[in-house]
């Protein structure tokens, strides 16, 4: 049997901090012993387990790896209003007239992600 990705681990300042505005982003949860001030935190949720740890040196240059999320329940600019909310930041409009496309956004430490359409809006611009 090949390796299975346990984790999708993000260097970061404040590894307590993001991983709660990612268990939120992602309605996960952060590990039961991670606190504030440690070195690592976890977050759970039913898609990733992304895993923080804490570095000295900050975020310098675009991520080469970065995830793109699909919201389930609401609509893509439903959940780009949700995360920013949250504390996300948006960096790049790609949606279309027609409703395809995505946005670029940056967690709270500039850690870029995307947002995509939901399932049901694909469906809808792809039988239009």
């Amino acid at each position: 049997m090949a390796s299975l990705v346990r984790h999708v681990t993000i260097d970061c300042a404040d590894a307590h901090a993001l991983a709660t505005f990612w268990a939120q982003a992602l309605d996960g949860t952060v590990g039961e012993d991670d606190n504030p001030g440690d070195e690592e935190a976890v977050v759970n949720s039913a898609g990733a387990s992304l895993l923080f740890i804490r570095v000295p040196e900050g975020k310098s240059v675009k991520n080469r790896t970065h995830l793109d999320l699909q919201p389930q329940d609401r609509s893509r600019d439903e959940e780009v209003e949700r995360l920013v909310a949250l504390g996300a930041t948006v960096l790049a409009d790609h949606r279309t007239p027609d409703g395809k496309g995505w946005v670029t956004l940056a967690d709270p430490e500039g850690n870029e992600f995307c947002v995509e359409r939901s399932p049901a809006e694909r469906t809808a611009t792809e039988s239009a």
